[in-house]
């Protein structure tokens, strides 16, 4: 038995025969790489809300991101999320490197509002106070001046918390928009540039007016809970606006930040502070299944090449409720002004724009989908050592490739050598992992120079020669909490080809090494999956439909696609082949037509998608 041990996952580093791999970086340390996946990898900061309560974790939440552009040069971006202590700035939307402002509220920003007008980026913080507008012209540089040292006081408890700025550019005009309620609706008003963007009028107490309030008994997926399971009355937050075809699709967050259904919904107008008519189609940006569940709460933005993008929160919530990651996915609008969110393997490698997308004009955006499969859920993983003073059954191994981010390894020490090994069962082409840590009952309050992480890639083709094809140390050292690496081709062209990955330990901050996702990135060398079958039928209650489906040999698992006509199949649910072939779907919309379609997937690819079917009334 040891001899086999010694065999599949033993510590030799021999390097096999092979071409050798292109650059990872280029001559200035950032990634080459053309992919990205959800959750972002981002260094995300140190939370301070829980240090009395010596709780430490990292969190992001609540993301918007700006395209900058300055003159006739290319946009640039910038990343703002809640409690960070400052933002992100990229020019690939890939590489993205933090920046300490000169100025910054001492509570820090939950939620800011951004916005980009005329070489010049505008932010405020969500607040139930008065509290200032900051503008730069720098923000590379991390300089802000004060726009409007006070916005007036509006009354108790309406805010403006999580705010949304938006300007006009038929009108010249300026709104904002603002909620954070299962009380409340989400407000609008006009602002006055001419004050500095103060509210428009001389009375802030009537310069403010209602958009409109959730109507969970009319839309299925607006109700609360893990699947909308549960009673408790509805959240609704993150406001934002965009316009498209000279419609205004002011976009919210619902049912709640805590649960796989979290997502964004839009109504739609034909002016900037309504009337307002609730699109059928809704929710627009919805992921409840897979890896990394929950989209909700973020913004649609356009990228250099005319493309949009949607991001959002997924949520951890172990070691506190507010624990979260934040996630982008291609976006757009049909034909018919439909606006979409395409989360279909969602977290999965996606490429990065270099043009327009062709196929994001009527069609659910999967030209951005690279094709690369995960490849060892629940495959074996081995450990070199696992945290004797835990409960073994919970950090073991095994929990890094369950696609749970609430489970998740410890090793024994948190010192460089330690493993994890998956065995992929055969031999795969590896073009990506995903490394994703866990805070585990660390004492860390503060991003410094001392939280940043490092690591090697290796493969291996039998568990006894292995080769380095990424390695961390390599690159400026940087905090990679949802760590991706593409990895490169060969310089033949071809990719790396191997049964078996390991992750060596190199650094991370802390007294333990904890990780909740090891995931592995490719294509296998054998068949996708056939072609499975579904039924839907709609429930007297018709929020609600009954899901069955037919599984298929080979199969890891199924995308459940839906949408108001046939070919507007924009929503998925992902199911993995281990779970039911049965589901009661409770998202839809009263009123509203229905049509559903099922594909499965594996290692090697996705099945052609099955024959659309309609949900009956079930009345």
């Amino acid at each position: 038995m040891r001899s086999l041990f010694l065999l599949l996952f033993g510590c030799s580093t021999a390097l096999a025969q092979v071409a050798p791999l292109a650059p990872l970086t280029n001559p200035s340390g950032e990634r080459t790489a053309q992919t990205y996946c959800n959750p972002m990898d981002i260094s995300y900061r140190y939370n301070f809300e829980q240090l009395n309560e010596r709780i430490s974790y990292r969190s992001g939440a609540d993301p918007v991101i700006i395209n900058h552009k300055k003159g006739n040069n290319p946009g640039e971006y910038y990343l703002f999320v809640t409690i960070q202590g400052g933002w992100w700035h990229s020019k690939d939307l890939v590489n993205w490197r933090y920046v300490v402002p000169d100025k910054w509220p001492m509570e820090d920003m939950c939620a800011p509002a951004a916005l980009s007008v005329r070489d010049t980026l505008y932010l405020f913080q969500s607040t139930f106070e008065q509290r200032p507008i900051f503008i730069s012209t720098e923000p590379e540089k991390g300089k802000l001046t004060f726009y409007n040292r006070w916005l007036p006081r509006l009354p108790k408890d309406i805010g403006p918390w999580d705010p949304a700025l938006f300007h006009d550019p038929d009108t010249d005009k300026w709104y904002m928009y603002w909620g954070s309620s299962n009380v409340y609706p989400l407000f609008g008003a006009e602002l006055d540039k001419s004050r500095n963007l103060t509210y428009a009028g001389n009375n802030p107490a009537e310069a403010y007016k209602a958009m409109f309030w959730l109507d969970p008994y009319k839309h299925g997926w607006e109700r609360f809970g893990p699947n909308h399971s549960d009673p408790f009355k509805p959240f609704t937050e993150g406001a934002w606006m965009t316009k498209y075809n000279g419609k205004y699709y002011l976009q919210y967050g619902a049912p709640g930040t805590e649960y796989n259904v979290y997502g964004n919904g839009t109504y739609v107008g034909k002016s900037p502070l309504g009337p307002f008519e609730y699109a059928p189609y809704n929710p627009v940006a919805y992921k409840p299944g897979g890896y990394a569940t929950g989209c909700g709460h973020g913004n649609t933005f356009l990228d250099n090449f005319g493309n949009y993008w949607n991001t959002g929160t997924t949520w951890i919530g172990v070691n506190w409720g507010m624990e979260r990651r934040i996630v982008m996915n291609p976006a757009g609008f049909d034909k018919d002004d439909q606006m979409y969110v395409n989360t279909r393997f969602g977290d999965f490698p996606h490429r990065l724009a270099d043009k327009k997308w062709g196929s994001l004009q009527g069609q659910a955006p999967d030209e951005s989908f690279t094709g690369w499969m995960l490849l060892n859920y629940k495959k074996p993983v081995r450990a070199s050592s696992t945290l004797a003073t835990a409960p073994t059954d919970t950090v073991t191994a095994d929990r890094v490739a369950d696609e749970n981010p609430r489970t998740f390894w410890v090793a024994g020490q948190n010192r460089p050598g330690e493993t994890l090994t998956t065995d992929l069962g055969s031999e795969h082409d590896i073009r990506a992992v995903q490394v994703n840590y866990f805070d585990y009952k660390l004492a860390i309050f503060d991003s410094d120079s001392t939280v940043y992480t490092q690591f090697k890639i290796l493969t291996s083709t039998d568990g006894k020669n292995w080769e380095t094809v990424a390695d961390l140390t390599r690159e400026p050292k940087k905090d990679h909490t949802c760590a991706y690496v593409e990895i490169p081709l060969r310089t033949n062209g071809k990719p790396v080809r191997a049964r078996y990955v390991r992750y060596e330990h190199v650094y991370t901050a802390g007294k333990h090494l904890s990780i909740n996702g090891f995931r592995v990135f490719g294509n296998g060398l054998g068949k996708a999956p056939a072609t499975p079958t579904m039924t839907a039928k709609r429930q007297k209650d018709e929020r609600n439909a009954d899901l069955t489906w037919t599984k298929v040999p080979g199969a890891v698992g199924y995308n459940v696609r839906w949408g108001i006509a046939p070919d507007k199949l924009y929503q998925t649910y992902q199911f993995w082949h281990d779970h039911p072939g049965s589901f009661e779907l409770r998202a839809l919309n009263v009123g509203v037509p229905y049509y559903f379609a099922i594909e499965a997937f594996n290692e090697n690819g996705v099945s052609t998608l099955s024959p659309v079917v309609s949900s009956d009334s079930g009345r």
